[in-house]
Order: structure tokens, then sequence, then C-alpha cells
């Protein structure tokens, strides 16, 4: 492939979808999305493992039966012993490729190769060479940080491949409360997977009713939803390897296929913007990180101004 071109990669679903759905998903994206490299498992709450458990071995035939690279990704956030053993039972026995976004599970991994994820802080270029030097190939940088430090980051790496985050919910913070039962009058030890009630993050609003962020289990994510659509020639040129996409409750399939079209050029990033707006209706969308600015705003690429 022209280095000038990224991939198109999709990283695991963060939210819980029940085990047909998370299935199907990946069915579809196997037999219909021009994506090169998938991400799967659960990153955000180990109580959901049970879910999808018992499909991702058929998710993993159907993808790499389709010509797709699969990694596996660690948890975000280990807190338990039950945890640990989880995060080490996978590093050791996985014969994939591992994600890592978490630091518990960068310690595993060191000396072999392994992926970071969008959820390890990497916000500059000595960071990047350090864990290169450990193992890893390829890193997903934060989706916080603006162009400028991904063009640094990048720059001074030039053997590590690079991926950024372009589509999605911005995942913010992880805890070990869960808010989002909390919302619902439950606790996490019982939260009867209450999360599962919105399956693309429950909305957050200000005490003046203005949505602000979105709960989803123990994550907090951003309410807008990031697209850097009008960015995807800089990135290129910028020498990104690849463009992460993030599943969302759309179709996703359509979404990788927009963004295919840009990077091939046969669209225009306006009409992508135009078309991504009907595929993912009543969500605003964002790219203020990557210009620099408060994440929620959306810049224009024409005028380089906020758009109210």
């Amino acid at each position: 492939m022209n280095p000038s071109k990224p991939a198109l990669s999709l990283g695991p679903v963060y939210y819980l979808w029940d085990g047909p759905k998370w299935r199907d998903f990946y069915f579809r994206i196997a037999d219909e999305a021009p994506i090169g490299h998938v991400t799967i498992g659960e990153a955000v709450c180990s109580k959901r493992l049970h879910f999808i458990e018992p499909h991702v071995a058929e998710v993993i035939e159907r993808l790499e039966n389709a010509g797709k690279q699969v990694s596996l990704t660690s948890l975000a956030l280990v807190t338990l012993e039950r945890e640990s053993q989880l995060v080490r039972g996978l590093v050791r026995d996985s014969c994939h490729p591992i994600e890592a976004n978490d630091l518990s599970a960068l310690h595993l991994l060191a000396g072999r190769p392994h992926s970071v994820g969008p959820l390890v802080n990497v916000y500059n270029g000595a960071t990047a060479r350090l864990l290169a030097s450990r193992g890893a190939t390829s890193i997903c940088l934060p989706p916080e940080l603006p162009m400028a430090s991904v063009r640094g980051i990048v720059t001074e790496n030039p053997g590590v491949g690079f991926e950024v985050f372009a589509f999605g919910r911005v995942p913010l913070a992880i805890s070990a409360r869960c808010a989002h039962a909390r919302s619902k009058g439950l606790i996490k030890d019982n939260c009867q997977f209450i999360c599962r009630e919105d399956p693309d993050g429950l909305t957050v609003e200000t005490l003046d009713r203005q949505p602000f962020l979105a709960l989803n289990g123990v994550q907090t994510m951003s309410h807008t939803c990031q697209a850097l659509i009008q960015e995807l020639p800089e990135l290129a040129a910028a020498g990104v390897s690849r463009i992460r996409l993030s599943p969302q409750d759309c179709d996703m399939a359509a979404v990788a296929l927009l963004f295919d079209d840009i990077i091939a050029g046969t669209r225009s990033p306006r009409e992508a913007q135009a078309a991504l707006a009907g595929i993912y209706p009543n969500k605003p969308f964002s790219n203020g990180f990557h210009h620099g600015q408060i994440g929620a705003a959306w810049i224009s690429a024409e005028t380089g101004a906020e758009a109210k």
C-alpha cells in the first residue's frame, strides 16, 4: 500500500451490546467494511465479558477469513485480582497480538511485539520511543492530542506505526466506580448490567440541561462524536499509518466506506461529512482537540473558525 494512504482500523466496542448483536456487528464488518485491522474484546468492564465470550472464536474466524488482521484488547483499568488474572491469562495464552490499554498489560508484554491503544497516555515522542523499545510496533495516539503533537511524535519515530482516533465518542476517563449504575439507583456490585439499556452511551446534561458528556458503565465519554473527516489528508501527509474508527451504534460499515472514499480521493470531505450526518443522525460532531481547541468544538476547515 502507498504509505501516503493510511489504512482503516476498527477499535473495540466500548459499549455493552448483547452477544448476538456484538457477533453480528463483526460479521458485517468482515463482509462489508474496507477495514484492514480489527481490535476486539472487552476494554471497559470485566463484568461484561460473559456476554461476548461465547462468540469470540467465531468472530475471529469470520474476520480472518475476510482477510482482516485481528488483535485482542486488554482491560483499561485493573482493580481486582480476578481482573489481574484475566490480563495475565490473555497475554500468556493468546495467539493473537495484544493491544495494551493499561500500564499493567504493558509490563506483561515487555519484550514481545504488541500494540498500544488510545487509553494509554502517549503525549510525546520520548514516550513513544520508550514503548517501541519495549516491543510496541503500533501506537494509537490519545484522541485529545492536537495535530502539532501528532506530527511531532510521528516524525520523531519513523520506525513505529501510528494510528489516530478519527471517529467515535472520545473515551475521556475510566473509574473504579460506576456512575452509570448510580444514575439509575444501583451500585456497581449489583448493577444488573443497566448500561445495556444505553448501547450508545447515556447522555449527561449540565444544570442548564445542555448535553455535556456520556456515561458508559465505568467509562466517561464525550457527548460529541469525534469525526476527523476534513483532516484525513493532513494526517496522511504527516505519515499516520492507520485511521481508527471506534464502533458506535450506527452503520459502521457505511462509516468505513465514507472514510475509505476520502482516503482514496473519490469523495470530498464536504460530501462525506454530509453523508456521515445521515448515517449517524442527531449526534453533534467535533474535531476541537485536533485543532488545539475545546474538544467539543467543530472547527471548519474552510474558515479555521469554530462553527456555531
